[in-house]
């Protein structure tokens, strides 16, 4: 069988419980009373930071997760540019061809010796 691990109650924890106790102490209460409530608070203690805890650690797992994601988008991007953008033909490379070509019939039709 495993052995169970007796945590270690940190003493800021131990020292919140016990003046949340004695602040909240009733009259004719006895100190093994106030004891006991103090030892409750520090298992409430510690139980929050536990939840705490976890929340933080599924928090920083979903931020990684979606960073994960936004860089796994940005390679795709990165390596395939036309699959961003739209699948129409690009005509202004040609129209560009099309009017150097009219521009130098154009030149050479006007120097011509006719």
């Amino acid at each position: 069988m495993a052995k169970q691990q007796k945590q270690k109650i940190s003493d800021e924890t131990v020292t919140t419980a016990d003046a949340i106790a004695k602040a909240n102490q009733r009259p004719g209460q006895t100190k093994e009373q106030t004891k006991l409530i103090s030892a409750g608070i520090q298992k409430g203690i510690e139980q929050y930071k536990k939840q705490h805890k976890a929340k933080m650690r599924e928090a920083d797992k979903a931020r990684k997760k979606q960073a994960r994601q936004q860089s796994d988008k940005q390679v795709d991007a990165q390596e395939s540019p036309q699959s961003t953008g739209s699948n129409k033909p690009q005509y202004l490379p040609w129209v560009l061809l099309g009017l150097s070509w009219i521009g130098f019939a154009a030149y050479v039709y006007s120097y011509s010796p006719n």
